[in-house]
């Protein structure tokens, strides 16, 4: 994962991920709203995504320094007022919805930190 990304609850993210099968080597897609992140960003550091798969909660943990994750792509970010949106997990549909924030806001201060190649 690269660095410079912050990743914080009620993002919904895709979290592209190396699936060894026999042989080969794919990758495979992970698509759901961050839940929760726990014991930082350092290196013992995980966050929990929470999706809907068929009518049922599907909740996988994954973390931040694996060379199993290819990439992570923050597709939006929700205002929310806690760490950990546990309560998510009793909510479905329209009740689960979250405000959204515009995705230029959260990207621009992590473009801001990394310095320009000269």
């Amino acid at each position: 994962m690269e660095d410079a990304i912050k990743i914080k609850s009620g993002a919904k993210v895709r979290i592209w991920q190396k699936v060894k099968e026999a042989d080969k080597e794919r990758l495979q897609a992970f698509e759901g709203v961050v839940i929760a992140v726990k014991h930082g960003h350092g290196k013992s550091g995980t966050f929990t995504v929470r999706k809907i798969s068929g009518g049922i909660g599907v909740e996988r943990v994954f973390p931040f320094h694996t060379p199993t994750i290819d990439k992570i792509e923050i597709l939006s970010q929700a205002k929310v007022r806690r760490a950990k949106l546990y309560y998510l997990r009793g909510r479905i549909g329209k009740r689960a919805r979250m405000k959204q924030v515009e995705l230029a806001e959260v990207v621009a201060p992590v473009a801001e930190e990394i310095p320009a190649a000269e």
